[in-house]
């Protein structure tokens, strides 16, 4: 694998490539977790190898975060990282297919970027220019941290336009979409991604969307290799890969 760190794709804010040997290459771009308010674009290297290996190059991507960072500016921020990517991407070789997704907050970003077709559409793309979505343990109801903006309980369960499940349905298609979400996740946020899921197949999209259930909390096998020292969350996604870029 060969990495290329701080790459700016917006002034003060920047993102890592992590590519495989190959010259030809699908691009996964990752958006990390932290409540919008932590995390780092750091930290990836354990799953980026894995995808490396089946020819797959990872972005890891930072953006703006509370308390300097108002809703949406992360949102846009990352779609703004997934233009430069586009634009730039050839500088390192060809890539053939872009993938999109996020863990946690990063999760709820990448909904975001899928189902409010605004944010993609602001930098001259449409979420179906993404070639699938990787949505790992996001929330689908208004995050917990712009209901905080807003001077909400933050355990309340709100469905407006700051929430992804909101504009499911507005959108005569969607790319293929993986769902990743634990058996022991944060407080409702496995009944919320069941919920997406349901509406979803209610408004006739099954047939796109898969769900894998990981034993354990919230987001813990981000960073984690298994026995074999391949990265959990790159065995998740390679599970799902191939099937996923068949759907037309």
């Amino acid at each position: 694998m060969i990495s290329i760190s701080d790459l700016e794709y917006k002034k003060g804010l920047f993102l890592d490539l992590h590519l495989p040997e190959s010259r030809e290459f699908d691009l996964f771009v990752y958006f990390h977790g932290g409540g919008l308010t932590s995390g780092s674009r750091k930290g990836v290297e354990i799953f980026a190898k894995t995808l490396a290996k089946r020819n797959i190059a990872t972005a890891s991507v930072d953006y703006s975060l509370y308390p300097n960072a108002k809703f949406p500016d992360f949102i846009k921020d990352c779609a703004l990282s997934i233009r430069w990517l586009k634009d730039n991407i050839a500088k390192y070789g060809i890539c053939n297919r872009v993938f999109v997704g996020g863990s946690s907050a990063g999760g709820y970003i990448s909904m975001m970027l899928c189902f409010d077709d605004k944010y993609l559409n602001g930098v001259g793309l449409t979420p179906t220019d993404i070639a699938g979505y990787i949505h790992d343990a996001g929330q689908p109801t208004a995050h917990f941290n712009v209901l905080l903006e807003y001077g909400v309980d933050s355990r309340r369960i709100i469905v407006d336009k700051t929430a992804p499940l909101y504009f499911v349905g507005l959108a005569k298609k969607y790319s293929p979409i993986l769902f990743i979400v634990s058996d022991n996740d944060l407080p409702c946020r496995y009944e919320q991604t069941m919920l997406m899921i349901k509406t979803l197949e209610r408004f006739g999209y099954k047939d796109s969307v898969f769900l894998e259930i990981v034993k354990g909390n919230h987001v813990e096998y981000v960073e984690k290799a298994d026995e074999n020292g391949d990265g959990i969350l790159g065995n998740i996604i390679l599970k799902h890969f191939d099937k996923m870029i068949t759907i037309k």
